[in-house]
């Protein structure tokens, strides 16, 4: 893939208030192009680092939108709210709070660590039959929604000043902090909603290196914020081949190369000279093109 000077990574701090497709629509005014995409929602309340990929870069958006996140958090116990944020309906108060300390509250924090099965919010973008669902939320509908499994790497309880907690976690691409803040609430018998929620990393890239939404028509700015796309997959095994192997992935065939590292991985970044080329399975030592890129 040869990236041209309109096809790159844009890493973006997210203010609070406007929508993920708010700062999509911010950059396409800006950059003066219609492709624009984003790489895993935040809602309005929430804040940080929201990664644009911007040309051709928006054909890695789905390997760049699977990548771990890490979050920084505050739940407020004793009030459960219909959309697990201090932007819904009080559905339960519960005093239990009071009678807390800070041990426990980790404890229960601990329970949530590890591969588990969480139950997505009701209001979310999760779609069920084709539609989203907070869409059918402000309805006033409500879906038995089956868990789903991810994986919660790590939660620090940071700071305690009942009824708020403060909190990070790591965990996988497609979990829920507002469920973590329900769940949390549940485990100590006295319900939980989210207040603030800012995302601090998306994998190897840091809200430090983003670009504020001010800085959109700063030219200067934003080509200091741009990221290649091969340093976007920096989380994923990179393998290089020479123009023969190159010629042969472009048309679709599977390679056997000498080299292999680890014999086999789901998913590999190939690149040829210093352009990506394709990305691939490598399946005991093949290479197996998933998605294929013009050199």
């Amino acid at each position: 893939m040869k990236i041209a000077d309109g096809d790159f990574l844009l890493p973006v701090d997210k203010p609070v208030g406007p929508t993920s497709h708010d700062i999509v629509g911010m950059a396409r005014r800006v950059l003066c192009t219609r492709r624009v995409g984003h790489t895993g929602t935040l809602d309005p309340f929430a804040s940080g680092l929201l990664v644009l990929c911007v040309g051709q870069a928006t054909r890695l958006a789905e390997y760049v939108s699977g990548m771990d996140k890490r979050y920084e958090a505050v739940a407020r116990l004793g009030i459960e709210t219909d959309s697990l944020d201090h932007a819904g309906e009080a559905v339960a108060h519960d005093e239990g709070w009071r009678k807390l300390d800070r041990r426990a509250i980790e404890v229960a924090a601990a329970t949530q660590v590890g591969p588990i099965e969480q139950v997505p919010p009701q209001f979310s973008a999760k779609k069920v039959d084709g539609e989203a669902m907070h869409r059918r939320a402000r309805r006033g509908e409500t879906v038995t929604l089956a868990p789903v499994s991810v994986t919660v790497y790590e939660i620090e309880v940071t700071h305690v000043s009942l009824p708020d907690v403060h909190f990070s976690v790591r965990c996988s691409s497609g979990t829920y902090v507002r469920a973590i803040a329900r769940d949390l609430g549940r485990t100590l018998g006295c319900g939980a909603h989210l207040t603030e929620l800012r995302r601090t990393e998306v994998g190897t890239l840091h809200v430090d290196s983003a670009l504020a939404i001010e800085a959109f028509a700063d030219a200067d700015a934003v080509a200091a914020a741009r990221i290649e796309p091969v340093q976007g997959l920096a989380h994923l095994t990179n393998i290089s081949v020479d123009e023969g192997i190159a010629g042969r992935l472009q048309n679709g065939q599977r390679v056997r190369i000498a080299d292999p590292g680890s014999a086999s991985e789901p998913l590999v970044a190939v690149t040829c000279g210093a352009e990506l080329l394709a990305m691939a399975e490598l399946d005991d030592g093949v290479l197996r093109p998933r998605k294929v890129f013009p050199l």
